[in-house]
């Protein structure tokens, strides 16, 4: 049974003596000013269903704290059960007993359990609190957005119709043991990636004339997909096992006929096809196709943030799509008036947020000063600003990137690594969390 806090076994901390050191157990000190949110926690962790008998996994705390020390190290699981096992530091941070040592399964078993809705509600837990208390400040906010990556290859419509090919034939392969059905099939995968390799490698005249090829194997496969499932339905006891086997299949079959048909248009037709309708991973099919300004194209999700004078993060969001600056500047004060209760006296942002409508709805919610670091045709009168208190504002603006380099950069945002749109949330809002209680472990203890 999973205890949500166990008391630390040794009356003494044992943290190095290393500005490292130092910064972890004021993270600690901070950590145990708020045991409320491991409240929220032991929701994802703790099956209240499960008998109290058998060997105890590590408390909800350590579980916290373990995903805190791997997104500040930007490690793997194998390296993190390491540094647990190798550093007294780290041990007594995680406020793990002695002899416990956490495999990395384990390991990656739990923190993954923490849902990144939990996540969220932590941060806004937190930073209500922080801003009732007065360490954080919404006097003044800077907004901007950037973009998360997900962790996959630039895509190519050739390596998504072999990833295709190579997923449901492995699901062909493993149907007698998952589903107890054994799927009669004939293998295209080699013949898939041939196909594919010679596409990447060729010139544009060779490549039309081999994605028709490609295209064809990819319908046998598609029919085979068919038949399988079938075959599953009408043959198979159904369980949990085959039910899971039968949504995998049909899963991975649709983004199959999703990618042929983009395929088709843009290789074959020659037709353009709207990035809200592109298919850029069948492992990461979440993923956006992102355009920001004049720069390259990028795959992820556009998140939108502001910081306050201190470098906190204020609110943050993931967006789904790629929708103009523009519209994201309301939801930031509208969010702060629903958490906080309370909206900034100014706010700051990059030119592209920028529109009159904006400046109209920000001054009539309330705010003093509602300023854009271009003035794009919106003069200071309608801000709501002198000359002197327009530059302040904009070079206070400019501190906002180095918060966004040092959440990307620090604590991993840059690209999120866990699989699914659950996992990427999780990771972001992660890096979210850590970010922000480290700017306050480093505030207290100066």
């Amino acid at each position: 049974m999973r205890e949500t806090r166990v008391t630390q076994a040794s009356l003494f901390d044992n943290y190095s003596k290393h500005e490292y050191g130092f910064q972890l157990k004021s993270l600690s000190r901070v950590l145990d000013e708020h045991t409320e949110i491991l409240t929220l926690i032991k929701k994802d962790l703790i099956n209240s269903s499960t008998k109290k008998a058998g060997r105890n996994g590590l408390s909800v705390e350590s579980v916290f704290r373990c995903l805190l020390l791997k997104q500040q190290l930007g490690i793997s699981y194998e390296q993190l059960v390491f540094h647990l096992t190798d550093s007294m530091t780290y041990r007594t941070f995680a406020r793990l007993s002695d002899g416990v040592s956490p495999s990395r399964s384990g390991l990656q078993s739990t923190i993954r359990s923490i849902k990144p809705e939990t996540l969220e509600a932590i941060y806004k837990q937190l930073s209500k609190n922080w801003i009732e208390k007065g360490s954080m400040n919404l006097e003044k906010i800077r907004i901007d957005s950037t973009i998360v990556d997900s962790n996959i290859t630039p895509p190519s419509d050739s390596q998504l119709l072999n990833d295709s090919v190579r997923v449901l034939s492995r699901y062909f392969t493993k149907a007698k043991f998952q589903t107890g059905v054994k799927i009669r099939f004939t293998d295209k995968r080699k013949s898939s990636k041939s196909l594919a390799f010679s596409i990447f490698n060729a010139k544009n005249s060779v490549k039309e004339m081999l994605y028709p090829k490609l295209l064809i194997l990819t319908r046998v496969v598609l029919k085979q997909a068919d038949s399988a499932l079938e075959k599953v339905k009408s043959e198979a006891k159904i369980t949990p096992k085959t039910q899971k086997w039968i949504n995998d299949v049909e899963h991975y079959k649709a983004l199959m006929q999703k990618i042929m048909n983009q395929t088709q248009r843009r290789v074959i037709d020659k037709d353009k096809v709207d990035s809200s309708e592109k298919i850029v991973s069948i492992f990461e099919d979440h993923t956006d196709i992102i355009v920001k300004g004049f720069r390259e194209v990028r795959y992820g999700h556009k998140v939108n943030l502001s910081t306050e004078k201190n470098g906190f993060i204020t609110y943050f969001s993931i967006e789904e799509g790629n929708p103009a600056d523009k519209d994201l500047f309301l939801p930031v004060l509208k969010a702060h008036e629903n958490t906080y209760n309370k909206l900034p006296e100014s706010s700051v942002c990059d030119g592209g947020y920028a529109s009159k409508n904006n400046v109209h709805e920000g001054r009539s919610m309330g705010l003093k000063h509602v300023v854009f670091h271009k003035r794009v045709g919106i003069t200071l009168q309608s801000m709501g600003v002198k000359t002197k208190t327009f530059k302040k504002l904009r070079n206070f603006r400019a501190g906002v990137e180095g918060n966004i380099s040092e959440l990307k950069r620090a604590f991993g945002a840059g690209k999120a690594k866990w699989k699914g749109y659950d996992g990427f949330k999780a990771f972001v809002w992660s890096s979210v969390l850590s970010y922000n209680l480290i700017r306050m472990a480093r505030q207290q203890s100066g």
